[in-house]
């Protein structure tokens, strides 16, 4: 391996998750395709009867396959959500949040620039406190399956 490639790689994720959506979605999603499809047929009697269902089922698909795009990791000294990064040295603490703590938090109190990803097929979260005297983002709170692995991995990452 030569300097210039092993700069390029990283080192393995502290933890890795993608918010894909859960499995019995996928049939749901499927049976409205269906339901629609023949909808447009009752509604468009000219139509070949397979045109509804050519344009509709792969457009549900891709629908679906972006809504679980979502991808969470600590890794590079960064909490990494899709897009956003915030660096871990501004982490102050984490907190692991089941369904009904989730739910709480982005209730009514919630502060106006927080930072959410939610999802809702995603029960627990995980609430990053943040210390940074420049941002305006009180806190972050993030979807995850595993809220006490990635508030591990969080702040494990902070204190190294």
């Amino acid at each position: 391996m030569t300097p210039e490639t092993s700069a390029r790689t990283t080192a393995a994720p502290a933890y890795l998750e993608r918010l894909r959506l859960t499995w019995w979605l996928w049939p749901v999603a499927l049976i409205v395709v269906a339901i629609l499809a023949v909808e447009a047929l009752l509604g468009f009697p000219t139509v070949p009867a397979w045109v509804p269902f050519a344009v509709l089922t792969p457009l549900t698909a891709a629908w679906m396959l972006y809504l679980g795009r979502i991808r969470i990791a600590v890794a590079d000294g960064e909490f990494q959500v899709d897009d956003a990064r915030l660096p871990v040295r501004f982490v102050k603490d984490v907190v692991a949040l089941d369904a009904e703590g989730k739910r709480e938090a982005l209730g009514v109190g919630a502060h106006p620039l927080a930072f959410v990803v939610q999802r809702p097929w995603v029960g627990p979260a995980v609430q990053v406190l943040l210390d940074d005297p420049d941002d305006p983002t009180p806190y972050w709170i993030v979807s995850t399956r595993r809220p006490v692995e990635l508030a591990t991995a969080l702040l494990a990452a902070r204190d190294n």
